[in-house]
């Protein structure tokens, strides 16, 4: 396996694509204009956030579990610390349309975006979850992008920081609501996950699977419909208003109060024979979900 290229700061994926910037903290690379052939095989991470738009592929990109192009035109964000793989050859066209912003965490500091940056978990998901997008929107993230090029351009003064930061702002939240209208126009696909979601969860809690294992994970869910954790969450909180920790946890109540009901078990044999470590745990969250302590609700029914 090839090593891992690390890319500390905005300056190196500049000599990387072979483009300038005249900031330390942000780039916009135009795909188009640069010669950006990567071994295939190359391993890449970065200390900075990433985001891409293409409309041809270039190498490959694996990023989480599944092989990803860009020759449908769709966007892909790529939190700090995360691992690509390049595969592939570039396709050659004459209409080749491209471009990255790269934006460093520090470039944040001190704003209200680096308290909210944790809200666009899109950033978190895997490339095979990129958007696709319509040419409205096309244009309208470019044009947030061309106003962050144009500020590059400038000299650096007082204002300089906080209009970079606002228009990235202004992109991320272009890119929630467009993930937002994705989630609905893959409504079948959705409701198909939901069904396999629901479907693990009950079979999880019936079988042997919960004692020889402990309480199901997010990741779990997220590995078994071949979704990123992130991804899996916000499709789950889109479609039914819990995300996939709160359909964990439903079912485990919901097994919790069988339990309580229909035996005489101790509250900590309960929580034992539920996965939890420390039963206060498993007290506290059951009195979360319902308002009773388990010995309470035992009592009332």
């Amino acid at each position: 396996m090839e090593p891992i290229i690390h890319l500390k700061n905005i300056s190196q994926i500049n000599q990387f694509v072979k483009s300038k910037t005249n900031h330390p903290l942000v780039s916009v690379v135009d795909f188009s204009k640069t010669d950006e052939y990567i071994e295939d095989g190359t391993r890449i991470s970065a200390d900075f956030y990433t985001i891409m738009f293409k409309n041809y592929c270039a190498n490959k990109l694996r990023y989480g579990r599944k092989n990803y192009d860009f020759q449908d035109g769709s966007l892909i964000c790529i939190a700090p610390k995360q691992v690509i793989t390049m595969d592939g050859e570039i396709e050659n066209r004459e209409d080749m349309l491209g471009w990255g912003l790269f934006f460093h965490p520090d470039i944040l500091r001190g704003t209200t975006l680096s308290s909210k940056m944790h809200e666009y978990t899109f950033f978190n998901y895997d490339t095979a979850e990129a958007l696709h997008l319509s040419d409205k929107e096309k244009q309208i993230l470019f044009d947030c992008v061309q106003k962050i090029e144009f500020e590059l351009q400038e000299n650096i003064d007082n204002h300089s920081q906080n209009l970079i930061v606002t228009n990235i702002e202004l992109l991320l939240n272009y890119c929630a609501r467009y993930y937002g209208r994705q989630f609905i126009t893959r409504k079948n696909a959705n409701t198909n996950t939901v069904a396999q979601i629901e479907k693990l969860l009950t079979t999880y809690f019936k079988t042997d699977q919960l004692k020889e294992n402990g309480l199901p994970t997010v990741k779990y869910l997220a590995d078994n419909v071949h979704l990123s954790a992130s991804y899996l969450s916000d499709l789950l909180k889109k479609e039914t208003g819990m995300n996939a920790q709160d359909h964990i946890h439903y079912y485990l109540i919901e097994e919790a109060k069988n339990i309580l009901l229909g035996t005489q078990n101790s509250i900590s044999e309960i929580a034992y024979s539920l996965g939890f470590e420390y039963p206060q745990y498993f007290s506290k969250l059951f009195k979360q979900k319902t308002g009773h302590t388990p010995v309470a609700y035992r009592k009332l029914n």
